[in-house]
């Protein structure tokens, strides 16, 4: 058998470079302080991704603006822990919203024995019923006791003055709406002590001027005491008050942040210091 005869070789063309590579395709640059050329671990991935999503997020919305405008800002001197006070208060609200969402969901307004009786099954059948429960009452007394130390560092400090008589306002609202919070969610349990408690409150108020007996009315949802004022009193407790509360709480640190923090009275004022990269004269 005779050979077939060799192909002819093709002749090749000048090799066209390769397109380039998105910028998004490329591998990121290590941080500072790692070594190279080191095998990247599942951490090292996850940590990445996570910056991605982040940096996807924040090409978006524009948050690292707000969150560097809310964190990253002067403090006067002689700042200390009587300053956390508000801070504070802030994290006792969202630990009441938290465990009263919790509380919420075996709790029934029914005033014909419902109400009793929920309340009797978290505390005695709900896995960690009994301590979200005693969390929520012990929280809110905690919670009114850190808005009025608050307030009265507030008070102490001047911090009412101009500019910041606004937010002094803000403060005693929250301070009001606070004690209302507390008043409303004593009768919910709609045992012995509650309701006669509850009664003596709501007649107190009665007795308060021009709109003292509107007011009860209000909250007894009628001329008696009946099972529409327990729906009322939780409705408030639930709905209204938390929304308000929670807006007000925005509205205070945006003033806080916007017109910073007061130094303490026996403080002296200095010169402030020139920013970063600023010259001195």
């Amino acid at each position: 058998m005779s050979e077939a005869p060799p192909r002819p070789r093709r002749r090749r063309g000048p090799r066209l470079p390769k397109p380039p590579v998105p910028p998004a395709f490329l591998p990121r640059p290590l941080p500072p302080g790692t070594q190279r050329g080191a095998p990247r671990t599942a951490l090292d991935h996850a940590a990445e991704s996570g910056k991605v999503v982040v940096d996807w997020i924040d090409e978006r919305t524009q948050l690292s603006g707000v969150t560097r405008w809310v964190m990253f800002r002067k403090v006067p001197r002689g700042t200390n822990w009587f300053y956390t006070l508000g801070s504070a208060t802030m994290f006792a609200f969202l630990a009441q919203a938290v465990t009263g969402v919790f509380l919420a969901m075996y709790y029934r307004p029914d005033a014909s024995g419902g109400a009793y009786e929920s309340v009797r099954y978290i505390s005695t059948s709900v896995f960690l019923g009994n301590f979200v429960r005693g969390m929520h009452k012990w929280g809110a007394t905690v919670m009114v006791v850190l808005v009025f130390l608050h307030m009265a560092r507030t008070f102490v400090w001047g911090a009412y003055k101009y500019p910041r008589e606004l937010n002094w306002v803000i403060g005693v609202t929250l301070l009001i709406l606070t004690m209302i919070m507390g008043f409303t969610g004593y009768l919910l349990p709609f045992d012995e002590r509650s309701y006669w408690a509850t009664i003596v409150g709501v007649n107190i108020n009665g007795t308060g001027p021009v709109i003292g007996p509107y007011l009860s009315d209000f909250l007894r949802g009628g001329p008696e005491f009946n099972a529409t004022t327990l729906s009322r009193f939780y409705a408030i407790h639930m709905l209204i008050l938390p929304g308000a509360i929670a807006g007000l709480i925005l509205a205070h640190l945006y003033l806080v942040t916007k017109l910073g923090t007061t130094a303490p009275p026996w403080v002296k004022a200095t010169p402030e210091e020139p920013a970063l990269g600023e010259e001195t004269a």
